[in-house]
């Protein structure tokens, strides 16, 4: 199974995400879709990725241009660049993935989408977020702006 996300660099919250049996684009299509739906960021966002062909590919750029976001791509062998989704994966591996025994395609999605929108999301501190879940971290950036 391969998974993408789609992490928002202020708070750290998974916006969009999407899992499938096969690496190609269809994978990364699915995410900025849910991003939009939720978020309904304005035009000029700029989605940040690794040099992957799933993200290089016809469709991906043909979906970003549609939804008036600008893709920013990570320098070659330099995974720095893209920090923050490369720490997602360690903890979700340490956290989930190594004490799970999965017997299918429906049962990865289920425990992903629990792990991701109700503990990743809304429980789990981050010490970047002053050990805020991200939308608490949300939430108290709104409270201090209003």
């Amino acid at each position: 199974m391969c998974l993408a996300v789609f992490i928002d660099l202020f708070s750290r919250k998974i916006v969009g995400w999407g899992l499938s049996r096969y690496l190609d684009h269809g994978l990364v299509l699915k995410g900025p879709g849910a991003s939009t739906v939720h978020r309904q960021p304005d035009r000029g966002l700029m989605i940040h990725s690794d040099r992957g062909i799933k993200y290089a590919c016809t469709g991906f750029r043909h979906d970003l241009n549609r939804y008036g976001f600008i893709q920013s791509m990570s320098r070659k062998a330099n995974g720095l660049e893209n920090a923050v989704a490369e720490s997602f994966f360690p903890s979700l591996k340490t956290e989930l993935i190594h004490h799970c025994t999965w017997y299918g395609y429906a049962d990865v999605h289920a425990a992903l989408s629990e792990y991701i929108e109700l503990f990743y999301n809304r429980e789990r501190p981050h010490s970047t977020l002053g050990y805020l879940s991200p939308v608490a971290y949300e939430l108290q950036a709104r409270n201090v702006a209003a």
